[in-house]
């Protein structure tokens, strides 16, 4: 099998600022549903969280070592979390996360470097 991180990008915060309780608990149940088709079709989830807002993030820009605390209003996706997954047909895990754009989530899926894959 093949390992990718699907990741979840877009307007992280909105979980956490604009989103009604109703509106969280239906998102939920839909990433419950994408947990499910992912494993009823053969994918195996082997990691990944959701991440809390970027009002407790840090971020440390390439080449400094200055800090700087979230949240961060320049940048228009964030990162709302991630799931690593195994899997033999990527294209069928992009079928999946379908589910999670219909609830207005950006995904982006990649494969991940192994150690005897890296440049020398």
């Amino acid at each position: 099998m093949t390992e990718y991180m699907i990741a979840i990008v877009g307007d992280a915060d909105r979980w956490w600022t604009t989103m009604s309780a109703e509106e969280r608990k239906r998102g939920y149940a839909e990433y419950g549903r994408f947990t499910e088709e992912l494993g009823r079709r053969g994918h195996k989830i082997t990691g990944g969280a959701e991440l809390h807002s970027t009002q407790e993030a840090k971020r440390l820009a390439p080449g400094t070592g200055a800090v700087t605390d979230g949240p961060f209003a320049e940048t228009a996706e964030q990162l709302g979390g991630f799931f690593v997954v195994d899997t033999e047909d990527v294209d069928d895990v992009a079928d999946c996360c379908k589910i999670l754009t219909g609830i207005g989530e950006g995904v982006e899926i990649r494969r991940v470097v192994h150690p005897e894959e890296r440049a020398s």
